[in-house]
């Protein structure tokens, strides 16, 4: 299955691109899995293991705050093309929507003076003096900052913190048994190691996301392996709409949601296309992870790495990772 990809995974190890990789490919009923590598490399050389718990960043963004904000659209509570200063009273712009955050189209954009020197109050207090500039609506520009006030509208909603949210609607209910806000240090492979926190292992790498904690809703979800493929196989299955969601709000995620409709990206995902011009949807994480979902062809990559370790940058990560992805697509069965 996919020897080319399979090659250069395993390349980003035997070239030190990587210090250890955990990743699935799926083809319909046929899954392809491995583990190799280490689990880290300072302050001391460890193995990788099978179902360790990798920080798996801004796929929180996908899994979780997405998923969320999909079942409430789902439930009609609330809407796609809402304003999002109908939740958020003292939001700066009143023409910024749902859909505007959750496409990377707001075009929010601003300095916040000494950022991750923030208390959490200060920072959420400093997000409503940001503004919205000229990309507004025709361009996507990924950013952090659309996905933390969706888990603020989300918090409006649930009247709890977005990451307990995401626990209780998504985790519980998907059997994601292994996937967790407050992981147990020594089940996760560690991040990096900076000046100020040392080895970075078993809590969150994402600056903003390690100040905001529990009311983050960009960042800070740890997942096994095999959980990221059950939530896959999830999103891949025919059944998602009669068991989790009223609606087939699912398939609506294989198209442009922007609000041009041609900028590339759906709803919390970025898009892709294989050989056959099909919509596929993908997402990253800074930390080294990315998942890619073919829903007509039922296939899926799945990678874990954690690329930030021991130190960044690690830029060759990011080429070797779009070769991935581009020799996948053009790779797999049509």
């Amino acid at each position: 299955m996919n020897e080319k990809t399979t090659d250069l995974l395993h390349k980003l190890v035997s070239d030190r691109i990587v210090p250890g990789v955990s990743y699935t490919m799926i083809h319909k009923e046929e899954e392809q899995s491995e583990v190799f590598g280490k689990r880290q490399l300072e302050p001391s050389l460890q193995e990788l293991l099978p179902d360790l718990k990798y920080d798996v960043a801004s796929l929180t963004k996908v899994v979780g705050t997405t998923t969320v904000i999909l079942k409430l659209v789902d439930e009609g509570r609330l809407a796609f093309d809402d304003k999002v200063i109908k939740y958020l009273p003292n939001f700066f712009d009143g023409r910024v929507t749902i859909r505007h955050l959750l496409t990377h189209t707001s075009g929010i954009t601003g300095y916040i003076k000494n950022r991750n020197e923030l208390s959490a109050q200060e920072l959420l207090k400093a997000l409503y003096t940001l503004h919205v500039g000229p990309t507004f609506e025709n361009e996507v520009v990924y950013t952090d900052i659309g996905m933390i006030f969706l888990g603020l509208i989300i918090e409006k909603f649930y009247k709890r913190p977005v990451q307990r949210v995401i626990t209780e609607v998504v985790l519980k209910p998907l059997n994601l048994n292994n996937s967790t806000f407050i992981p147990l240090k020594n089940e996760c492979v560690p991040t990096e190691i900076t000046k100020k926190r040392g080895l970075i292992q078993g809590v969150v790498h994402d600056p903003k996301a390690y100040i905001l904690q529990q009311h983050c809703g960009s960042a800070g979800l740890f997942m096994t392996i095999k959980d990221l493929v059950k939530f896959t196989k999830w999103l891949l299955s025919e059944s998602t709409s009669r068991t989790f969601f009223k609606t087939d709000i699912v398939n609506e995620l294989f198209k442009d949601q922007t609000p041009t409709h041609n900028l590339g990206r759906t709803y919390g995902w970025d898009l892709r296309d294989n050989q056959a011009n099909e919509v596929c949807i993908y997402h990253t994480g800074y930390t080294g992870t990315f998942i890619l979902i073919d829903k007509k062809q039922q296939d899926a990559l799945i990678v874990l790495t954690n690329r930030v370790h021991p130190h960044t940058p690690n830029d060759e990560f990011l080429l070797r990772r779009d070769q991935i992805i581009d020799e996948y697509l053009g790779e797999k069965e049509i």
